[in-house]
């Protein structure tokens, strides 16, 4: 690992310093997190390198617990003497707030103890100190499709190719007064590419492709460019479509923005504020059979990852709705003392919504449901996290007998989510390694589409 990437003995004594320092100062009890980012990035242009970047960031968190008061602050000036005033002038300010007797360290049993060295989730790919920014060139100038596409085909052309090729490390320590020590190391690869194209009349149409990994010899940056541009072509000739009840299939890519609503809604924050279409619901089951969605945050090699949360509460394996019924909610210590409630986690950290229905493909999906409308991507909208009320706007295909029959565009889907997850008929079996959350491609039933 290079030293001059990750954090170093001298940065990691310093957070140890910081912590004791702020003991002495006053405060009973301290929490500290020392995270260090390097990015190096090159954007591409119509065939050509349009700018590269290098870029590293170090921050420290300090969070304060002083006679009964909590403050949280952070600083990116990481050097003895301007971390100690900062932390004097901190506590300073903290004992002016109001107490809360509700702020306090996790307990110490519920404490990561296994995330020590930074490397045990094996997310650090050592290729990364061999690159060259050489290397990094070529590898963004080869995954573009320019020369080969820009004189288009019969009916359209390509007019701007914009992409980035981007690696980073991420490195971060989270120490507290309790003797909390944990470490979490990661890479992290990127390539990404929106093309746009004009058709015969002088219309415009774009879209995007990219993918991300943990190590580089998985990233899939050929063809990335090319299958931007495809997915810009197949959105030629959109036509209008009445508004009924159609069935929705929404393929993997954007599919989960009908899961996100539903990990909000499990916040503590959001049920403890009453705003949350999911308060009252732990231990009922208010989705089908079929549904089973898990947080499975400690999978060796994952992007997403994580041993612990920011509080340096260990994560686990956990259902988050088992066979449609609602198992945990998501409350760090402080949400869950105040609802009188056993803290989890603060968060989910990698979801996984386990296929259901026999389907493989997407385009087995579409066949099981036959006609419908399939969406690609979503355009604005919104939703209540109080009611679980949506209107989105989406961009897809019609579908007939399983099959693409042309684009549709400027069309809504409004409805519920306890509904529409209620007539969800089947999923593929097709998530992207490259999302944090795994969402396979998804159908539903019965679903508004207005135009």
């Amino acid at each position: 690992m290079n030293r001059h990437q990750t954090l170093s003995s001298q940065e990691i004594d310093l957070a140890r310093h910081c912590l004791e320092y702020a003991l002495s100062q006053g405060a009973q009890k301290c929490r500290i997190s020392l995270s260090k980012t390097v990015m190096n990035l090159i954007g591409l242009l119509n065939g050509e390198v349009d700018k590269t970047s290098h870029a590293l960031d170090r921050s420290m968190q300090v969070q304060l617990f002083v006679d009964g008061r909590y403050g949280s602050f952070s600083s990116n000036r990481l050097e003895k003497e301007g971390l100690e005033a900062f932390i004097r002038e901190a506590i300073a300010t903290v004992r002016m707030l109001e107490a809360d007797s509700f702020r306090t360290l996790p307990a110490p049993e519920r404490l990561s103890k296994d995330a020590r060295s930074g490397r045990e989730l094996d997310l650090y790919d050592d290729a990364y100190d061999t690159l060259t920014a050489t290397d990094r060139r070529e590898l963004a100038l080869a995954s573009m499709a320019w020369e080969s596409l820009r004189d288009g085909q019969e009916g359209w052309k390509l007019i701007a190719e914009e992409g980035e090729y981007s690696d980073n490390v991420f490195d971060s320590v989270t120490l507290d007064s309790q003797g909390l020590y944990a470490r979490h190391t990661e890479t992290s690869f990127e390539i990404g590419y929106e093309s746009t194209i004009e058709d015969a009349e002088g219309r415009h149409f774009s879209s995007y492709w990219w993918d991300a990994r943990a190590r580089l010899k998985d990233l899939q940056w050929k063809g990335c460019a090319r299958k931007a541009c495809e997915r810009a072509v197949q959105q030629l000739a959109p036509q209008r479509v009445e508004g009924g009840a159609y069935t929705l299939i929404v393929d993997s890519e954007c599919a989960s923005k009908l899961v996100t609503p539903l990990m909000s809604a499990l916040g503590g924050f959001s049920i403890q504020q009453n705003n949350s279409f999911l308060v009252d619901s732990l231990g009922k089951k208010l989705f089908p059979e079929q549904l089973n969605i898990l947080d499975l945050p400690r999978t060796a090699g994952d992007s997403g990852c994580r041993l612990f949360d920011s509080e340096g509460v260990a994560t686990r394996e956990m259902p988050i709705i088992e066979n449609g019924v609602v198992r945990t909610y998501f409350l760090n210590s402080y949400i869950a003392g105040k609802m009188g409630l056993e803290p989890t986690v603060e968060d989910a950290t990698r979801v996984v919504l386990q296929p259901t229905g026999g389907c493989s493909t997407l385009e087995e999906l579409l066949e099981k449901a036959g006609d419908g409308i399939l969406v690609t991507g979503f355009n604005g909208g919104n939703s209540n996290p109080a009611t679980g009320n949506f209107s989105y706007g989406i961009e897809g295909f019609l579908i007939r007998g399983g099959r693409r029959v042309h684009p549709v565009r400027e069309m809504l889907i409004t409805g519920n989510f306890l509904s529409l997850w209620g007539n969800l008929l089947a999923t593929a079996d097709d998530a992207r390694p490259c999302l944090s959350k795994r969402i396979p491609s998804l159908a539903f039933t019965n679903v508004d589409f207005s135009a």
